[in-house]
């Protein structure tokens, strides 16, 4: 194990990395928009080593763009189709749809800025809630950018993280805080989403017994 992490072999799965070009360092980001279970993280970190800080995290970010704003486009167009109106039965869609379209670019963006928010999960909602095209893009643009240049700032240079350390224990660190601060805004996100969503449906449920009555 020990040798498998030396710095010999590191470089030389950098280099074979590298081997297969730009066009599988873009894909890779942008395949994570449709299948959640890749490791984006791993993909970015693996960008930055392989090409550097900014190449690398150019390519990480105009791939996981492409692939967020495409499941976005997709979601927008075939919403209503009935292939995909499972999504919109579930009371924790329907929460969350209703909380883009009250509040829009803002948490959005927030939620985008940390590397373990469901990312899929906005691009679908974002998809199916009322929000602009051109706002959802921005969001994306802004927020991709501030996460993704973060990860690739940890990763860029996996030789001093073998070789020193104190910078690999301030990355643990910086991973370890930038998970529990998503998680954290993920939670009291979903709780005001929560709140609001059983304030307009007393608010309909009123309007109903007036009518009625």
């Amino acid at each position: 194990m020990t040798d498998f992490f030396s710095l010999e072999n590191i470089e030389e799965l950098q280099n074979s990395y590298r081997a297969f070009g730009p066009l599988i360092s873009v894909l890779l980001p942008f395949l994570e928009s449709f299948l959640p279970f890749l490791p984006l993280f791993v993909f970015v970190v693996a960008n930055a080593s392989a090409y550097g800080l900014w190449i690398g995290f150019l390519l990480s970010w105009g791939g996981s763009v492409a692939g967020a704003y495409v499941v976005f486009l997709i979601v927008r167009r075939f919403g209503q189709a009935r292939f995909l109106n499972f999504m919109t039965r579930h009371e924790r869609v329907r929460k969350l749809i209703h909380w883009v379209d009250r509040n829009g670019f803002g948490p959005l963006f927030l939620l985008l800025c940390f590397p373990f928010t469901p990312s899929s999960i906005v691009n679908v909602v974002a998809g199916l809630s009322g929000i602009k095209k051109g706002e959802y893009l921005l969001a994306v643009l802004a927020g991709k950018f501030v996460m993704i240049l973060t990860v690739s700032y940890v990763g860029y240079d996996i030789r001093a993280l073998i070789t020193q350390p104190g910078r690999t224990a301030v990355v643990i660190t910086i991973v370890a805080v930038l998970y529990v601060l998503g998680k954290v805004l993920e939670k009291r996100l979903n709780a005001k989403a929560d709140k609001e969503f059983e304030k307009v449906q007393a608010e309909e449920l009123q309007e109903e017994q007036e009518k009625d009555g």
